[in-house]
């Protein structure tokens, strides 16, 4: 009985490990890197990953978090791959301009 209500109220080591990023994919798409890496949340996947860019000798991450919610892990992923291309063509070379080696879009 404790262990049902540790669960139901997220005192279990459980729930880190569902909250934790599950393993994507990376694609290469122009002179970035793109990796899916959707976040398990319950029995769906949230869209969530990260755009890299070496800028003078220095990779520059931007990550992204967005409120999609999908049942599959491939099409979380494929979705993610899609919002990163997405993004690259929207802000083009200002994506990368700052002096920020990591922040998110």
């Amino acid at each position: 009985m404790a262990s049902f209500l540790s669960k139901l109220f997220g005192f279990s080591s459980g729930s880190s490990a569902e909250a934790s990023a599950s393993s994507g994919k990376t694609e290469t798409y122009g002179d970035c890197l793109i990796r899916a890496n959707p976040m398990r949340e319950g029995a769906q996947f949230r869209l969530a990953g990260s755009i890299e860019k070496e800028v003078d000798g220095v990779v520059r991450v931007r990550t992204f978090i967005r409120a999609d919610l999908f049942s599959s892990e491939q099409d979380v992923i494929d979705a993610t791959l899609r919002k990163a291309h997405q993004i690259i063509d929207q802000h083009g070379p200002s994506l990368f301009s700052d002096d920020a080696a990591s922040r998110q879009v």
